[in-house]
């Protein structure tokens, strides 16, 4: 323990060594000192410096902090509050907490302090400065199907006793968790809630999964659905069964993450796996839409009716030597191929197959098919009536023949609008074709709104397909439109699978 006397020697000894001849030494201690003189007013504001007046508050960059929907018992992504001092002197916060404190479902760090108990204090702003808080919300599960509104108030009381509050909104959804699930005896699943897949959905063979009209399924990133047993999809117009990501907040403001490809991996329907039926259902946003292995083609394999298959960043719907149906659908905005068939026996009608992919990376067409894949030979039947097949590019339409001159190779496109270049092929009867210099998004309305991503793909009055398609194929097929609208009355039948609506335009 030094005295006070040694303190003074010290002192004074440091004093002579300077005063000796160290010039670096005295140089360090001058920009110490002069620094530390600068910083003592910024570190310690006398109140004068600090406006009492309750005429002087915060400005806030929004009034309500409104999140995204929310899986209950998950937390969300961090949002941002920027509160601003727009006064000619500091301001003086002494405490910020929630209304509902420690039990609050939002947790919040204000200029780097967190709210632990749901308070703290002591926060200043100098004259025309801000400061920034950040907030999530982590609500609980409550055995809701439906979703719950959650709030709270985030309360600022200034140095003034002024007090003011920025709202906090969120809706939360509780879901059925499926982790890992195999479902090995047939199982009805309904709509009560959302089911969150974490991994892998798997139908096992001999098992047959049964999906009500409305249920909706939240896939995790690189989660699956794999069918080996068989899958009926029983949605309606009017309650479709939903396949999608299980990011429900925005990527950024007003861009929601579910208008994103690539956010979970698809559907895989697997060689055994045969009668399955997909009616109804509205599958976006994945990595692959749908994945039908190869399989005898003497038996139906997958039938899709009145569905949307939309915004892949890979192939829309890959078929690989199966039989299939598919008939009233949307295959739209694929990465790779909107759709993709090597060999098998397919039908397509009244499909809009349409291509406008809007992210960068993608390479394909709206419709590629061949009669092999690589060097197996696969014999190809397939037909499309009364379709539209068309897209960004000059050419959307690719078909390829193996070198085998006896492999067979049976295509058939009629009463179809084709974005492809005009030819007198006789497999391609009583088309049009959807060339020239006009953009060919310009056939549907209302405008594809880029900046969204919010494409729809209803037939503008100007489309040379309307009016086009073939009666006795509706008639037979599809009198009603996907979206129950009559075809058969006005003007006659449109082409794709939606009526032209005179209105919209």
């Amino acid at each position: 323990m030094k005295t006070g006397q040694d303190t003074l020697m010290l002192k004074k000894t440091e004093r002579t060594n300077v005063q000796d001849g160290s010039p670096a030494l005295f140089s360090v201690f001058h920009s110490v000192f002069f620094l530390f003189l600068l910083l003592l007013p910024a570190a310690c504001l006398s109140e004068d410096e600090f406006t009492l007046s309750p005429a002087d508050v915060l400005a806030f960059s929004r009034d309500t902090v409104q999140l995204d929907t929310i899986i209950s018992g998950r937390p969300t992504k961090t949002e941002t509050l920027t509160v601003y001092n727009r006064a000619n002197r500091a301001l003086h916060i002494g405490s910020v907490r929630l209304a509902k404190g420690a039990v609050s479902p939002f947790s919040v760090n204000v200029d780097g302090q967190s709210l632990d108990g749901g308070t703290a204090s002591d926060f200043e702003i100098a004259a025309a400065d801000s400061l920034i808080v950040f907030l999530m919300c982590h609500a609980p599960e409550m055995d809701r199907d439906e979703p719950v509104e959650v709030a709270d108030e985030l309360i600022f009381t200034l140095e003034s006793g002024v007090q003011q509050t920025v709202l906090l909104r969120a809706s939360s959804q509780d879901v059925v968790r499926m982790d890992h699930v195999v479902i090995e005896n047939d199982t009805l699943l309904g709509a009560p809630r959302p089911y969150l897949i974490t991994d892998s959905l798997v139908v096992a063979p001999g098992a047959r999964l049964t999906v009500a009209p409305g249920a909706q399924f939240y896939f995790h990133a690189g989660a699956t659905l794999v069918v080996r047993g068989t899958l009926d999809v029983c949605g309606t117009m009017e309650r479709p069964v939903v396949f999608r990501g299980d990011r429900l907040e925005n990527m950024f403001s007003g861009q929601p993450y579910d208008r994103i490809p690539g956010q979970w991996s698809g559907v895989v329907i697997a060689s055994e796996s045969f009668g399955n039926r997909m009616e109804n259902c509205d599958l976006h946003s994945s990595v692959f839409g749908i994945r039908v292995d190869s399989a005898a083609t003497d038996c139906e394999k997958l039938r899709i009716e009145n569905s949307i298959i939309h915004n892949t960043s890979r192939d829309g719907l890959s078929v690989r030597h199966a039989k299939i149906f598919v008939g009233n659908t949307q295959i739209t905005n694929a990465g790779g191929n909107c759709v993709t068939l090597r060999g098998g026996e397919t039908e397509f009608v009244h499909c809009t197959i349409a291509r406008f992919y809007y992210f960068t990376g993608g390479s394909g067409v709206a419709l590629d098919f061949a009669n092999f894949d690589g060097s197996a030979v696969l014999p190809l039947k397939t037909r499309f009536a009364n379709c539209i097949v068309t897209g960004f590019q000059s050419d959307e339409l690719m078909g390829s023949r193996a070198d085998d001159e006896n492999a067979e190779f049976d295509y058939r496109f009629e009463n179809c609008l084709l974005n492809t270049p005009e030819t007198d092929d006789e497999n391609i009867v009583r088309c049009l074709w959807d060339e020239g210099d006009s953009a060919r998004e310009k056939n549907f309305t209302p405008d594809f709104d880029l900046a969204r991503l919010l494409f729809n793909f209803g037939l503008r009055s100007t489309s040379p397909a309307v009016g086009q398609a073939d009666p006795e194929i509706t008639s037979r097929y599809y009198p009603l439109d996907r979206l129950g609208r009559n075809r058969l009355a006005g003007e006659g039948p449109d082409m794709g699978c939606y009526q032209h609506v005179p209105a919209l335009d």
